[in-house]
This record gives C-alpha cells, sequence and structure tokens, in this order.
C-alpha cells in the first residue's frame, strides 16, 4: 500500500494541533492566557495536590515544561506553590483569583469544545478522541520505560 505525503498521519496531527492551539489561544486571548497555561490550570483545578512530577505524566508535559508554565501562573496569583506533606514533593494549589479566572473562562471553553466536535462528527468525535488518547497512552508508557 502506497501514501501520499499529505495523508502522513504525523503531518496531519500536528497541523491539527496548531489550528486548535490556534483556536483555543484566541478563544483564551482576552484572558491573558494561552491554551498551554489553561491545561495547567485545569490540571491543578482538578488534581488537588498532584506532584509536579505527576502533573507534567498527566498532560504529557516536560517537568521543566510545566515548571516554566506554572512560574507565570503563580506571579499572576493564579496559583501557589503548596507545602510539600512529606519531603520536597512539589505541587501547586488554585487560588480564589485563578478558579475565578478559570469560571470566567470555562463557558467559552464549552462552547468551543462544542463548536469543534461538531467539526469531527465523521467519523465521529469520540472515535476521533479514542484515538489520540490511544496514542498519548502509548507515548506515556514509552516515557516510563526509558
Amino acid at each position: 500500500m502506497t501514501f501520499a505525503f499529505f495523508d502522513c498521519l504525523v503531518l496531519n496531527t500536528v497541523m491539527a494541533a496548531r489550528a486548535l492551539t490556534r483556536r483555543y489561544d484566541k478563544v483564551l486571548r482576552p484572558f491573558e492566557i494561552s491554551v498551554v497555561q489553561f491545561t495547567v490550570l485545569m490540571t491543578v483545578r482538578n488534581s488537588p495536590r498532584m506532584s509536579v512530577n505527576s502533573m507534567a505524566a498527566r498532560i504529557s508535559m516536560d517537568r521543566t515544561t510545566l515548571l516554566r508554565n506554572l512560574e507565570p501562573l503563580a506571579k499572576r496569583g493564579l496559583v501557589v506553590a503548596g507545602r510539600p506533606e512529606k519531603g520536597n514533593i512539589r505541587h501547586y494549589e488554585l487560588t480564589g483569583k485563578g478558579a475565578a479566572l478559570l469560571d470566567d473562562i470555562l463557558p467559552l471553553w464549552r462552547e468551543s469544545q462544542v463548536e469543534l466536535r461538531a467539526l469531527v462528527a465523521e467519523p465521529g468525535a469520540e472515535d476521533f478522541l479514542g484515538g489520540l488518547r490511544a496514542l498519548t497512552a502509548g507515548e506515556a508508557r514509552e516515557h516510563a520505560d526509558a
């Protein structure tokens, strides 16, 4: 079987990721936050007291990249470094200001989700999402084995 270059899964995935990032960055621009920072804030909100290492693994992000994204959020007062319960395991907590910002953003995020799911209705948003999750899970296993 022969594949054309423009049917390449990697190329099309990268192009789709860029398009999604641009779309969400446009939605988030009025809040002065990037899509990556939004992802980090939502992870902090939905995984309270999760260590930085576990959080990085959860969102398939390098630990140092995660910390670079947490720093400006902390400077803006959206997150705060939590005190370790034992040892020096770092974690972050959402502040009231961070929670309020997410409360303002979430209706627009949900609206964007509906629009994007409509775009991938064929063969189906759930099939598409399942495929992406399978790829991400495989990558996570490879990183754990390394």
